[in-house]
């Protein structure tokens, strides 16, 4: 018995979860612009993505789940979604690793790439992934126009990622 319990205690719990208000953030653009998390879903909802970002290598499954999100970008332009995503990392040269992950992509006008230098945001979130080659726990949040969330999956591996269709069918919930 004890043991089960220190093990449900060790299991990682996130700042944030479906039905709670984001927590506002402001952040910087891979091209230096400031992004504020209320501005943005006041205009619609928000599709909050949290990478792993650098752990010391550039993660091929975040490569993987950004490639899918870009390849349907205009289904989430359609639900009137703007796609965050946050890439964390040690501030120590993460804007030049930011930038070898991102030259991969062609991001649509609806998809913000942004910095998380030491974490302040992933930290807020709850998300930080505290062990050796490890940064944040991949997650994805939908954040309506109220700031409210409607939609949370983190993930406590470096697979089992939110899917876009489970996205999609959380936006489509606002129309």
């Amino acid at each position: 018995m004890l043991l089960i319990s220190i093990n449900i205690l060790a299991q990682h719990q996130a700042t944030v979860k479906v039905g709670d208000q984001a927590i506002d953030f402001s952040l910087q653009t891979i091209d230096n612009n400031k992004i504020h998390l209320k501005n943005l879903h006041k205009e619609g909802p928000v599709v909050l993505v949290v990478l792993r970002g650098w752990p010391g290598y550039q993660c091929p499954i975040c490569t993987r789940q950004v490639g899918a999100l870009v390849e349907d970008d205009f289904k989430f332009r359609d639900l009137g979604a703007t796609v965050l995503m946050i890439y964390p990392g040690p501030s120590e040269q993460l804007q030049e690793h930011a930038k070898e992950f991102s030259e991969e992509f062609q991001f649509p006008q609806n998809f913000i790439f942004t910095l998380d230098p030491d974490y302040s945001v992933i930290n807020k979130y709850g998300l930080r992934w505290n062990a050796p080659k490890e940064t944040a726990y991949p997650s994805t949040f939908v954040i309506n126009k109220s700031g409210k969330i409607i939609f949370a999956k983190v993930s406590e591996s470096h697979g089992g990622r939110a899917e876009n269709k489970e996205i999609f069918a959380a936006l489509e919930q606002l129309n």
